[in-house]
């Protein structure tokens, strides 16, 4: 069975919005690019290692669609090299229009999509973006691991990371550390539901 890892780069008011630059999420949220200041060759080996050197993607439509346009024209690197390899598989009703593979849809039933992409053997599974779906994973408990990579900025609108509608939980700390520009990459574990 596969492990699903939600990595994601958030503000410290917890939002997600369009971090690596403006129009990045087709609107115009004025803060777009808000990680650019804070890169670093530690950050991006960081990214590399939560990731993992084998995996596939699940990205709801909007994050391929953003992705799609990037990665297949960002060079030889380990990142887009590892990004581009893995099989991309996607929440979405507009299959017809998947060209960045390899890729699969998820079908009409989302949830279940997921659930049988995971009971399968390969490897884990990333899920970047997404503010619609990381709440409902979590939800519905499919959600091995939560990866932040916090950055020093309160952006104050955007979309969140976790949505009011997301199931009350409990993680565990898995471990901690930081970049010369001050992110700080934290790890989790999924346990349950929250106890009180």
């Amino acid at each position: 069975m596969r492990k699903l890892r939600i990595i994601e780069h958030i503000s410290l008011d917890g939002v997600i919005q369009a971090p690596g630059g403006r129009g990045e999420d087709g609107d115009d949220y004025p803060h777009g690019g808000w990680i650019a200041p804070f890169r670093s060759p530690a950050g991006c080996e960081a990214v590399i290692e939560a990731q993992g050197t084998s995996f596939d993607l699940l990205l709801g439509r909007r994050t391929y669609d953003i992705w799609a346009g990037f990665w297949p024209n960002a060079g030889d690197s380990p990142l887009a090299n590892g990004l581009n390899a893995a099989t991309k598989y996607v929440a979405t009703h507009r299959s017809d229009s998947l060209g960045w593979g390899p890729v699969s849809d998820l079908g009409a039933d989302i949830i279940e999509g997921i659930r049988g992409v995971k009971s399968t053997n390969g490897p884990d599974l990333i899920l970047w973006g997404s503010s619609t779906l990381t709440s409902v994973l979590l939800g519905q408990g499919l959600v091995d691991e939560v990866v932040l990579f916090v950055y020093p900025v309160l952006l104050g609108q955007g979309k969140r990371f976790f949505t009011n509608s997301v199931e009350p939980s409990e993680l565990a700390f898995v471990s901690s550390k930081a970049t010369p520009t001050g992110v700080l990459i934290n790890t989790y574990q999924y346990v349950g539901q929250l106890q009180t």
